[in-house]
């Protein structure tokens, strides 16, 4: 399992697991529930690479980042380590 800081969101920090190049478990600690639970709902089971694709640039009202950029960008952290 990998933890990630997180800055400028909500949430304090995302703790997430990668096996097979595939996004296994996330889990959010801080910010919206709801939005988290569904987010880690539909990123279980996918290719690391294409949640990075879909989930970078996300921002969130007037911020520069989102929960999901910081979770692309916690992947993309970890992505060179696994390859």
């Amino acid at each position: 399992m990998y933890t990630y800081k997180t800055s400028g969101v909500c949430s304090s920090e995302i703790k997430f697991d990668i096996k097979d190049n595939k996004v296994k478990e996330v889990l959010f600690v801080g910010g919206c529930p709801g939005n988290a639970l569904g987010l880690s709902s539909l990123l279980k089971d996918m290719n690391i690479n294409e949640a990075i694709e879909k989930l970078s640039g996300i921002k969130c009202g007037k911020k520069s980042t989102s929960c999901p950029d910081q979770l692309a960008k916690a992947l993309t952290s970890v992505l060179s380590t696994i390859e």
